[in-house]
């Protein structure tokens, strides 16, 4: 994740993990596994989250200085919350998200930013909330549709919601890297939901 834009890397999901999931190995409580797409980068082609990255104290304590000294300007607050998010203090990052969303209200890019943070904090439902935000100001956002269908598989088991969101995906943008990710999210839930998949998934005698 860089700082012009956050959040998840569904496979940036990790399409692989979904039939897993779809089979019952994610309990609920913990830090979701799969995660979601960054508004402004395209979904990365590793199955693997990077490490969080280091906290830079001294640019944060820049971008402090500069949301102090400007008020009135989004920018340092998006910065401050990308810092966050990158080094995954999610309620630092929910902060600025919102203090710069407040201030640029139709800046769709921070709005799902800011649901991506919700996401990782464990409220998804606060999340979806804030992706339906996002979707007033452009309903054709394809990283916001696609980070939606992640939540409702990952945060709330709610797969036909996560397809419905991915065939949307598809839909708006069927050639983008948001594209291709939604097609392999769903591909591999009816790969889940096949016949072979459910006798592999039956328990051994």
């Amino acid at each position: 994740m860089k700082a012009d834009a956050i959040a998840i890397g569904i496979a940036g999901v990790a399409f692989g993990l979904i039939a897993g999931y779809v089979i019952g190995n994610q309990q609920a409580g913990v830090r979701p596994a799969a995660p979601v797409v960054a508004a402004s980068e395209p979904a990365s082609s590793s199955s693997s989250a990077p490490p969080p990255a280091v906290l830079d104290e001294a640019k944060v304590k820049a971008a402090t200085a500069q949301a102090e000294q400007e008020p009135s300007n989004p920018a340092p607050r998006v910065l401050l919350g990308n810092m966050y998010f990158d080094s995954e203090n999610y309620d630092a990052a929910i902060r600025w998200y919102g203090e710069a969303l407040k201030l640029s209200p139709r800046d769709v890019n921070v709005s799902t930013d800011l649901g991506v943070s919700y996401y990782y904090s464990n409220q998804p439902d606060k999340a979806l909330a804030q992706f339906d935000e996002s979707l007033k100001i452009d309903p054709n956002h394809a990283k916001t549709l696609l980070n939606m269908g992640v939540v409702r598989a990952f945060g709330k088991q709610d797969l036909a919601g996560a397809e419905q969101a991915w065939q949307q995906v598809l839909k708006v943008a069927p050639d983008s890297p948001e594209g291709q990710a939604a097609k392999r999210a769903i591909d591999s839930l009816k790969s889940a939901h096949s016949p072979s998949a459910a006798n592999e998934a039956k328990p051994g005698a």
